[in-house]
């Protein structure tokens, strides 16, 4: 269970690494299903290091939303209706841990549901929504090392689909510069009353005939704020180790870090979110932030 430092933290900050809150033995077995999902003949090899530099070749290539592989990234979406991937990131540990910040009940997942990416209209690159439709996590997210490309700006954004808690599972040694989970702290803070919506973002749906315009919208508050917000803080990187874990506020900005390390970076990513969220996403933007969340944070300073 979280202590009152730990919940300030997070209110303060807008994240909390948690360490060691996974179990080590299925951190592992979910790194076995991941390697297991590769076609045969992959470049890619679990006992060959040699084998993990980026990008992906053409041949390996997937663009199902559902197990994407594409340049750096690796995404299985699949195994987040896996029994082994809600066991290890809904836990009863951290499950109880996500209600002291959220309070109220938890939505639960449902292992064998409808994967994150299975149908949509309205995602930026293309005609599928990853958030819509999703009955467990997020999936397993993976980094291949960049090796000798050139560094760029980080892709600093909030998330526009409705939740309240995020968190990111380290299922493998992630080291410093190792593409971990990279957050700006207290953007949430600066950033939430600056969206049109409460926990939703508007979204331009996408049209085959109309593709210029589509994808999520922001205010101009929220482009200025930003800004400043990259400008003036310095983000954090959440590296660690196999089984730490780091929850997130649903506004806070964050991006996926650059691996210049020679291992994959993977993680499962999940998010929480109460029973009562539909009824919460009604009330404006202009009240408590803190208003929806648990007594404890509430209390929190």
């Amino acid at each position: 269970m979280l202590d009152s430092n730990q919940i300030a933290f997070f209110k303060t900050n807008g994240y909390l690494i948690v360490p060691s809150a996974m179990d080590s033995g299925l951190c592992q077995r979910v790194r076995d299903l991941m390697w297991q999902a590769l076609p045969a003949s992959s470049r890619l090899q679990a006992d060959n290091p040699e084998t993990y530099l980026g990008p992906f070749p053409e041949q390996d290539e997937s663009s199902d939303e559902r197990h994407l592989r594409a340049g750096f990234r690796w995404l299985n979406r699949f195994l987040g209706v896996s029994p082994e991937v809600i066991s290890l990131i809904y836990s009863q540990s951290i499950c109880a841990m996500a209600q002291q910040l959220l309070g109220g009940r938890l939505r639960q997942a449902v292992v064998d549901g409808q994967p994150m990416g299975s149908h949509g209209c309205a995602w930026p690159g293309g005609p599928t929504d990853p958030a819509l439709g999703n009955d467990g996590a997020r999936g397993v997210y993976c980094t291949l090392p960049y090796g000798n490309k050139g560094r760029e700006a980080d892709g600093v954004h909030t998330d526009g689909h409705p939740f309240q808690l995020g968190v990111v599972g380290l299922i493998d040694d992630c080291p410093e510069d190792g593409g971990a989970f990279k957050v700006w702290p207290g953007s949430h803070q600066r950033l939430f009353q600056t969206f049109a919506l409460r926990y939703d973002q508007p979204r331009v749906p996408f049209y085959p005939h109309l593709p210029g315009f589509k994808g999520i919208t922001h205010t101009e508050a929220y482009q200025a704020e930003l800004q400043r917000v990259i400008a003036d803080t310095e983000p954090v990187e959440c590296h660690g180790k196999a089984g730490d874990i780091v929850f997130w506020h649903h506004r806070l900005a964050h991006a996926a870090g650059q691996n210049y390390s020679d291992h994959i970076r993977q993680a499962v990513l999940a998010d929480f979110w109460t029973q009562d969220l539909d009824q919460l996403r009604a009330k404006p933007v202009g009240e408590d932030m803190w208003d929806d969340w648990s007594e404890a944070v509430q209390r929190a300073p």
